[in-house]
């Protein structure tokens, strides 16, 4: 009778279990479209800006010492003024290369590099399939993003 029992109770649990499994599915292509376009939208609008922006500034920082070491170089305090900010200029553009490696090896790491190169050119060839989920019913797979993610021309 408890074998019955037992038996009955496990087509009774895997009866409600499959359907789950199925809504596993979706939500699980559901969280991995969402991912892919949080990760293309911060690479977007805050990693990549940010990093070009500071690289731009440390470069400036680097001229401007530049320009201070040579026009000042009859006067030795302008000069040590610009000996540091043309430091400081390297040590920032040296912190920005090495941010941006550390995002390339992260992202090749983690099979990312795809991803990576498509979130900074979307129309880039390739990049059509590159956020694709395989389909569980063994259909074409899901497309999970837009081509043109921030809707408007691609940037040149």
């Amino acid at each position: 009778m408890s074998k019955l029992w037992l038996s009955a109770c496990s087509v009774t649990v895997g009866a409600f279990a499959v359907p789950l499994l199925v809504f596993a599915q979706a939500a699980q292509q559901q969280a991995a479209k969402e991912a892919a376009g949080f990760v293309m939208t911060f690479n977007d609008v805050i990693l990549f800006p940010t990093i070009a922006l500071l690289t731009v500034v440390a470069f400036l920082v680097f001229l401007w010492g530049c320009a201070e070491y040579f026009f000042g170089a009859t006067n030795e305090q302008v000069r040590q003024q610009g000996v540091k900010h043309i430091t400081f200029g390297i040590i920032g553009l040296v912190i920005m290369v090495s941010a941006f490696a550390i995002v390339t090896i992260i992202a090749n790491t983690f099979g990312l590099g795809d991803e990576l190169d498509c979130a900074k050119d979307p129309l880039m060839p390739g990049c059509d399939t590159v956020f694709t989920v395989p389909n569980p019913t063994g259909g074409p797979p899901v497309n999970n993003t837009n081509p043109t993610p921030t809707g408007g021309p691609p940037v040149p």
